[in-house]
């Protein structure tokens, strides 16, 4: 009637097992804080490797069962054509975007120009709409044009700065080359040996651990099949659907307004709409209404095909509703920036995904079971402890 009331013995061990419960978590927590970013970035290499060597494994087992050659072999050969393909593919983006902002370091002056000319035809239009208002907008003597284009003046590159920020990046291009050397590498050997070293792993591990590894990795592989590989393959299709789209209409800088935008759009509650939409807005001010339709046709096939193909990629697997989606999204930006709002909703995903699993049921009972125990302590009459 007023709660579940323990013994004395069986309190003191409900509230040893929950302050043993909070100082293991707490230690993780901060060893991860303070260890996990310095740990990660020293294996970083190896652990990507080894993700590759998962992704590869399937490719190689079936080559393998079909063609009966040595997984060495066939790993090499997986490796080069794959990792050739990929290697191309960005040299050409690579390669197109620099020329790309090459063109645009050349022609800054002419832009900026071209900037201000479209300032001051906005300026006229926003004059003339406070013109026909009651109360005053804008002052006489001040001029949109004149503070944007000052603004836009003070942002001119400092290719001094620019210069130096790549001689550093230069310095460091031979430790990313080293690293990249080692990822291959191990790659290559996890991937020949994945077989063989995953029955070595499992075969150390208790059949509990074994489970519990499994229960992980269905978790993680849940939430990130489920939303963070389906969002990259959108974001990659929107980044082809933008290019082709600036192509076809002649825009100037349509690789770099392409891979910008497709970024922008991989970030939840952004998209590419933020931007097209208001630069079709003010092309259409500008009098350009043959780029404002362009720009307009292209966002209204890149919103269509996410409307249409987003819950093809990620169905029903995500799970989250849209207000643990936002919370997630806010408190990841607050504590990792724009990382932070990719990733939040992910984390989400995978602590979810872990609680369905059932591997938090002790903390969840011995919670409850104190909570029980705590109102029955509160509730209780005082002749009770007569």
């Amino acid at each position: 009637m007023y709660g579940q009331r323990l013994t004395p013995a069986a309190r003191r061990r409900l509230w040893l097992r929950l302050g043993l419960r909070f100082v293991l978590a707490a230690v993780c927590v901060v060893l991860v804080w303070t260890l996990g970013r310095p740990l990660l970035a020293l294996f970083m290499p190896f652990l990507l490797a080894w993700g590759a060597a998962v992704l590869l494994d399937g490719p190689v087992r079936r080559l393998h069962r079909r063609l009966g050659w040595s997984r060495g072999v066939l790993s090499l050969l997986t490796m080069l054509v794959l990792f050739g393909a990929l290697s191309t593919g960005v040299g050409l983006l690579v390669r197109g975007a620099v020329r790309e902002v090459v063109s645009l370091a050349e022609n800054w002056d002419s832009l900026l120009a071209a900037a201000r000319e479209v300032l001051v035809r906005l300026e006229g239009h926003a004059r003339r709409v406070s013109a026909q208002l009651p109360f005053e907008v804008l002052a006489p003597d001040q001029s949109l044009a004149e503070r944007l284009g000052a603004w836009l003046g003070g942002i001119t590159p400092d290719w001094g700065n620019l210069t130096s920020f790549a001689t550093d990046k230069a310095r460091a291009l031979s430790s990313f080359v080293l690293g990249l050397v080692f990822f291959l590498m191990g790659t290559y050997f996890l991937c020949a040996d994945y077989p063989y070293l995953r029955t070595r792993l499992m075969g150390r591990m208790g059949e509990g651990t074994q489970s519990l590894l499994r229960q992980v990795k269905a978790a993680v592989a849940a939430a990130f099949g489920g939303y963070l590989k389906a969002q990259v393959l959108l974001s990659v299709a929107v980044f082809f659907l933008l290019l082709c789209g600036f192509v076809v209409t002649g825009q100037d800088y349509a690789l770099l307004l392409a891979l910008g935008l497709a970024v922008l759009d991989f970030i939840p509650l952004l998209g590419a709409g933020t931007v097209m939409i208001p630069w079709a807005v003010v092309e259409l001010i500008a009098g350009h209404y043959s780029r404002a339709v362009a720009v307009m046709v292209i966002w209204g096939v890149v919103a269509l095909f996410r409307r249409v193909a987003e819950p093809k990629f990620v169905g029903d697997r995500t799970g989250l509703s849209p207000i643990v989606s936002l919370v997630s999204i806010y408190v990841g930006m607050k504590l990792a920036g724009v990382a932070g709002m990719i990733l939040g909703p992910v984390v989400t995903l995978v602590a979810l995904n872990l609680l369905g699993l059932g591997l938090l049921d002790g903390w969840r009972a011995d919670v409850r079971l104190a909570v029980r125990d705590m109102a029955g302590l509160l509730r209780s009459p005082p002749e009770e402890d007569r």
